[in-house]
């Protein structure tokens, strides 16, 4: 299944271009999904049906499903509490009641990961279109998988399930209660639900759109979540300029909003038009509401955008021969080289970009070098590492 997610700044129109290229794939033939967390169903009011925790068909060949938060957070407070009983009756804690339990702040987002990890999994679509949140909150999302099952690998190491016959000899030591092994099977059963949604994200025909009103704001946005995405390996396959104004206007106003746009367009199509290229979405003077009016948009679909599926990778290019050094290429375009910074931990060279931060897991012949320093160049990152000679292979 082809999955498109679609991001970018807030109040740019994400939730109507996930709507018109949902119901533009649909009126092809293709049986698409589209996939929500907005509590105030936006996607609803657009799409002119309501949306909500069951898939429901707005239109032929086109399902909305619009997860539920409060019900998905309470299920999993609930289990947790269970599954932490024995520590929760140590700490003489009282247990919660699932009437008293409301939503924090991410609910939705969580939601949204576990709704995408099921229509995934599932042969009923052949399209999934997900409404994201805003960047950067949308990147956090998608790196949540990825950084969770880290945490669960740091904190419970599944290799100390080989000592849980120790485990009460432990326990009477240390005078506490040991992880039981209800513990360690929690986290093995969350370890794989995350793993079901970093393939889901993961995928090599899973692709980002990102949608922005150009001007000065929608350029930073877009140059910041370029960089972000690009940081989590994720590919972007469009740019949507949404509500495009016409260039002849006799109102002063609008005819200067419409130049600042055109200036904005201008750079986007350098940078952006020849690998991704840039789609123009115009204004319709008001707010699209329902099909008809979706169907006007030219918004890209599936086979639309030039960029093709597949993760962009990160080549290793041997320079021994000539330099001595093996490069790492990693691509971050718009990053700017005051706010990059590298550290090499271990195995692992932690690598942030202005807000974005991901701890990556180095190639196996580059932990045998030391880092040997790094440049940036036409966005791309190039990592220098030189062998260490008491790990490299001695050549006879």
């Amino acid at each position: 299944m082809r999955t498109i997610l679609i991001t970018g700044p807030g109040g740019a129109g994400r939730t109507t271009v996930a709507a018109a290229t949902a119901l533009a794939a649909a009126r092809r033939g293709t049986r698409t999904l589209v996939l929500s967390a907005d509590r105030t169903d936006t996607l609803g009011t657009v799409l002119g049906a309501p949306t909500g925790g069951t898939p429901a068909e707005t239109a032929p060949g086109l399902t909305a499903w619009r997860p539920d938060a409060d019900d998905s957070f309470r299920a999993d407070l609930l289990a947790l509490q269970e599954q932490a009983s024995a520590a929760l009756d140590l700490l003489g804690s009282v247990r919660l009641d699932a009437e008293e339990l409301t939503p924090l702040p991410g609910a939705e987002e969580l939601a949204l990961l576990r709704a995408l990890r099921d229509a995934a999994a599932s042969d009923t679509f052949d399209l999934l279109v997900v409404d994201l949140p805003p960047a950067p909150r949308a990147l956090a999302l998608l790196a949540l998988p990825e950084q969770l099952r880290r945490y669960l690998r740091r904190l419970l190491p599944a290799e100390r399930q080989a000592a849980r016959a120790l485990r009460p000899v432990l326990g009477r030591l240390a005078g506490v209660p040991m992880p039981t092994e209800r513990l360690y099977e929690t986290a093995a059963r969350w370890d794989v639900d995350l793993a079901a949604v970093q393939r889901a994200v993961d995928d090599p025909a899973t692709t980002v759109r990102l949608v922005a009103e150009p001007g000065p704001y929608g350029a930073d946005t877009v140059r910041s979540a370029a960089t972000g995405l690009a940081l989590r390996g994720l590919r972007t396959d469009a740019l949507i300029a949404n509500r495009v104004l016409p260039d002849a206007s006799p109102d002063t106003w609008l005819a200067g909003l419409a130049a600042q746009q055109r200036k904005a367009l201008d750079e986007w199509r350098d940078a952006w038009g020849r690998a991704h290229g840039v789609h123009e979405v115009p204004h319709l003077g008001r707010d699209p509401r329902g099909t008809e009016d979706l169907a006007v948009l030219p918004v890209p679909t599936a086979g639309d955008a030039p960029g093709t599926p597949g993760t962009p990778g990160w080549p290793v290019v041997d320079r021994l021969a000539d330099d001595g050094v093996l490069v790492w290429h990693i691509p971050l375009p718009g990053a700017i080289r005051e706010e990059l910074d590298l550290v090499r931990r271990g195995d692992e060279l932690v690598v942030t970009a202005g807000q974005f931060r991901r701890i990556v897991a180095l190639p196996s012949a580059l932990r045998r070098c030391a880092v040997d320093g790094a440049s940036l160049r036409e966005g791309e990152l190039r990592v220098r590492f030189a062998p260490d000679p008491d790990l490299w292979p001695r050549t006879q």
